[in-house]
């Protein structure tokens, strides 16, 4: 990097603060700092839901794929993603919409409390933001490695910098801030992408290497196949089925997206919007990815340095700063988001359970606390992050994939399928037995088990079985021990039905009415 790619750097981050302090006069209460008090447009929450699922992950650990790989790397991630989302555009998001114009929650999280029990609240949303501290720790890393790539400061300087800076704009603005810097990022991204792209294909040109042909080329033999190494149909399947759930608000941040919206239809689009995105957008951005072995050979192992390798190689200086602005931009957006959502489940499911006066805090106590929440949680995942590539975590992709992957079935299972009114016969029971006995069988799969195989558990079964255990003790936990009450059947029917005329949710025993809503 030169001074020009520097002031690049440097101004993408003044403008990221800048559009922090501007969201600050939007952000009058909770539900303004974390869904937008529901004034979000479709294409604005579309395209925030899209970025807030990227970082520099992708730059990293499935470039280090693509290079080993090939065109799996899209097969299995974007595109079952793509396809989880459209899915979800129907079966989630409507839904997810209405637990805020319905119910008037603002953590997706909320809703538990009344639809089971407390305790499951407490121990999905204590449980989901110890996962979040690792998955964002993740991230971190991720961009850390690929700053220390282009400037050669050291992984902890590289976190603290961009954690500082995300902290400072999510924390001032709330999700606004979050959503209108990820519509920057995604500009960035893309003016990043294309150069990237063209800058590959002039330099296969330049080798007398066609577009089509470099597939022919012996560095690229069996990268053309879309299933191939751990990443086969079974790890496929698994993948879509996790998807399907994370990226619809299993892990919290995409479900604030759709809870941002106006109404029910429009976080539909929003979803559609997202998935379209998906599909597309990635092939772009991985074609370099794949033609990388033509091009530079990685100095680690897995590959993951292959992209910024390439970057260093193929661009001029100022489109090198813009490139890795768009590594820091597709992080930010993920890393901001989490903060966002992990605040709302704290100040509003946590909190209150914690301190007696968290419940009559006041608006502006409720928004301070959001704040320090905020920053406490990025400061958690920042020394997270300082433990990545250690014996207990293993590599970045090892964290992405395993852990967040693994995990996330057990968490998001009860939430999500707490939605749908053919699973309305399962209540606290089948909720808890499904949570804590796939985190059991993640850790079964994973150490005890995996221990004791010669070769280990295959990569697919270690992120499938404990979503497959736990998805099938909701289901049997709930015919065997039917708990579908009449509040719990309320709930269930405020967040299905369109239109007005939608029964009033009792109040259940013991607990305050429900707030009721006429309308999307």
């Amino acid at each position: 990097m030169n001074g020009l790619d520097w002031a690049v750097l440097i101004g993408y981050f003044g403008v990221m603060v800048a559009i922090g302090i501007w969201s600050h006069k939007r952000v009058d209460n909770v539900s303004d700092f974390f869904t937008a008090g529901g004034k979000m447009p479709w294409w604005l929450s579309g395209i925030s839901h899209h970025m807030s699922g990227y970082s520099a992950v992708m730059f990293t650990g499935y470039a280090g794929i693509a290079y080993t790989y090939g065109v799996t790397s899209f097969v299995t991630w974007s595109f079952p993603i793509a396809l989880g989302i459209a899915i979800g555009s129907k079966l989630f998001a409507p839904r997810i919409n209405r637990l805020r114009s319905r119910l008037h929650v603002a953590s997706p999280l909320e809703y538990l409390k009344n639809r089971y029990d407390l305790k499951t609240q407490q121990a999905l949303a204590w449980s989901g933001m110890l996962l979040k501290i690792v998955d964002v720790g993740a991230k971190w890393a991720a961009i850390a490695t690929l700053l220390s790539v282009f400037t050669g400061i050291s992984l902890n300087q590289g976190i603290l910098i961009t954690g500082t800076i995300t902290a400072v704009y999510c924390t001032i603005g709330g999700l606004w801030a979050d959503a209108l810097t990820e519509l920057g990022q995604f500009v960035i991204q893309l003016l990043a992408g294309v150069a990237m792209f063209i800058a590959v294909i002039v330099e296969l040109e330049g080798k007398g290497i066609g577009f089509f042909g470099a597939w022919d080329e012996p560095a690229l033999q069996g990268h053309e196949k879309p299933l191939v190494g751990p990443y086969g149909t079974v790890f496929l399947l698994a993948f879509l089925f996790i998807k399907l759930f994370e990226y619809n608000g299993g892990m919290l941040n995409q479900a604030q997206r759709y809870m941002a919206t106006p109404s029910a239809r429009e976080a539909e689009r929003s979803a559609r919007l997202s998935a379209a995105l998906w599909l597309v957008w990635p092939l772009v951005l991985f074609f370099p990815m794949w033609m990388s072995p033509l091009l530079v050979e990685s100095q680690k192992p897995d590959g993951s340095d292959s992209y910024g390798l390439m970057t260093e190689q193929l661009l001029p200086h100022g489109l090198l700063g813009l490139v890795i602005v768009g590594f820091f931009s597709h992080t930010m957006a993920m890393c901001s988001s989490d903060a966002n959502a992990i605040a709302a489940v704290f100040t509003r499911d946590c909190a209150p359970v914690l301190w007696r006066r968290a419940r009559s805090w006041s608006e502006g106590q409720g928004l301070r606390v959001a704040r320090v929440t905020t920053v406490v949680f990025l400061g958690l995942s920042m020394a997270a992050a300082t433990q990545v590539n250690s014996p207990t975590f293993g590599d970045i992709i090892t964290v992405v994939i395993k852990w967040v992957a693994g995990l996330m079935g057990p968490m998001a299972i009860p939430m999500m399928l707490g939605l749908l009114r053919p699973f309305r016969r399962s209540g606290p029971t089948a909720a808890l037995t499904s949570w804590s006995l796939g985190l059991v069988t993640f850790w079964l799969v994973n150490y005890p088990i995996h221990w004791s195989v010669e070769g280990g558990v295959p990569l697919q079964y270690q992120v499938s079985i404990p979503l497959a255990v736990s998805l099938v003790l909701y289901v049997l936990v709930g015919f065997i021990k039917p708990e579908d009450t009449p509040e719990r059947l309320a709930i269930i029917d405020k967040v299905n039905t369109d239109g007005d005329g939608v029964a009033a949710v009792p109040a259940p025993a013991g607990a305050g009415a429900v707030p009721t809503a006429t309308s999307d």
